[in-house]
C-alpha cells in the first residue's frame, strides 16, 4: 500500500474539510478503497498510486473551486468528483462578465460596458488608466481584478494608496496611530476588500503585507516588482506626485489608476497630476486608457441624474 501526502498551504483547510469533517466525508465515500486521514493542514492517504493520483486531482479541483467561488459544499464537493475537467472549465467560463466570486459567494462582476473594457484593456496591457465621475465603479472593477490577481498567483501582493488630501499629506495632527491616522482616507478601498475576501484571510494578508495600503507619499523611494498596484483619487495627485509613482512599476507589474477630474481637492489652484498623465500618455504603447460616465453609475438612479445636471450646468 502507498502513502502520500498533501499539505494545503493556500488555503484555511477547515474551507476544504468542511464543517465537522463533512467534505472530507464525502471524499471518503467516493474514494472507499483509499484511507483518508485529514489533521491540521495536511491529508494523509493510503491506496494504490493510480488512486491516490486521481484523488490528488480531484482535491486540487476543489480548491480550485474555493479559489474561484469563495465556498465548497457538500454539493459542490460531490459534483465536482463525479464532473470530468471539460465539465469544469465550461462551468468555469459561465457568465464572462465575472471577475470571481466574493464572500459568501457575492458575484464580483463587471456590470456595465466601460467597466467590462476595464477588464480587457487589462488583459493586454500593464497599466491602465480608469477615468470617471464617482459611483461609476473604477475603484471597485480594479480592486476587484487586483483581487483576481492575486488568487491567481499572477502576483505576490496587492499595493492600494491614494493621496491624503484633505490632511495635506501631514497626518500628525491626527489622533491615534498611523493606521488610525490613515483609515478614514483608506475606507472605501478596504471597503470594496471587504466584500470580496473573508475578514479574517483579510487581517491576514494585511499582517503579513500581502496587502498594503499606504497614502501616495509613502510610495517615494519603492520599485513595486510583482504587484498589482491600484492608485486612487489620482486627481488629487500633483504632477510631481503622479510621475513618481508611476515610475514605481517594477518588473511583472500591474497598475490601475483611477481619477474623476470632476472632484479635484488639490489647495491652491495646482492643476491635476491626472490631467497632465493622460495628455502626456495618450498615445504611448502598452497603456490604456478608458473613460467612464453617467451610463456606468451602480448607486441610486439619483445619482446618474444628478452628475448629469452638474454636467450640463457646467457646459452653460
Amino acid at each position: 500500500m502507498n502513502e502520500r501526502l498533501i499539505e494545503l498551504t493556500d488555503i484555511n483547510p477547515s474551507e476544504i474539510f468542511g464543517v465537522n469533517n463533512t467534505n472530507i466525508k464525502v471524499l471518503k465515500k467516493h474514494f472507499p478503497k483509499l484511507k483518508i486521514v485529514a489533521r491540521g493542514s495536511s491529508i494523509r492517504i493510503y491506496g494504490e498510486s493510480e488512486i491516490l493520483d486521481e484523488f490528488e486531482k480531484r482535491l486540487q479541483m476543489l480548491v480550485a473551486y474555493f479559489h474561484r467561488y469563495n465556498r465548497l459544499d457538500e454539493n459542490s464537493v460531490a459534483h465536482l468528483l463525479l464532473a470530468n475537467g471539460n465539465e469544469v472549465s465550461k462551468k468555469n467560463t459561465i457568465g464572462k462578465d465575472i471577475i470571481f466570486h466574493g464572500v459568501n459567494g457575492k458575484l464580483i462582476k463587471a456590470r456595465t460596458f466601460h467597466q467590462r473594457e476595464m477588464v480587457n484593456c487589462l488583459n493586454k496591457n500593464d497599466m491602465l488608466f480608469a477615468v470617471g465621475p464617482a459611483g461609476t465603479g473604477k475603484t471597485y472593477t480594479a480592486v476587484a481584478l487586483a483581487v483576481k490577481a492575486l488568487r491567481e498567483k499572477e502576483v505576490r501582493k496587492i499595493v492600494l494608496t491614494r493621496p491624503a488630501v484633505e490632511a495635506g499629506e501631514n497626518l500628525g495632527f491626527l489622533p491615534g496611530d498611523l493606521k488610525e491616522k490613515l483609515d478614514p482616507y483608506m475606507q472605501p478601498l478596504y471597503d470594496a476588500l471587504g466584500d470580496m475576501i473573508p475578514y479574517e484571510k483579510l487581517q491576514s494578508y494585511l499582517e503579513k503585507g500581502i496587502i498594503q495600503i499606504a497614502p501616495l507619499a509613502f510610495m517615494r523611494g519603492r520599485t513595486l516588482d510583482d504587484s498589482f498596484v491600484i492608485l486612487d483619487e489620482a486627481q488629487n495627485t500633483t504632477y510631481n506626485q503622479i510621475k513618481m509613482f508611476l515610475t514605481r512599476m517594477g518588473k511583472n507589474a500591474k497598475f490601475i489608476i483611477t481619477g474623476d477630474p470632476g472632484q479635484i481637492d488639490i489647495p491652491n489652484k495646482q492643476i491635476s497630476g491626472l490631467k497632465e498623465a493622460l495628455l502626456a500618455l495618450k498615445a504611448v504603447k502598452g497603456i490604456s486608457i478608458v473613460y467612464l460616465d453617467e451610463k456606468d453609475v451602480m448607486r441610486h438612479d439619483l445619482v446618474k441624474k444628478i452628475i448629469k445636471a452638474f454636467k450640463s450646468n457646467k457646459s452653460n
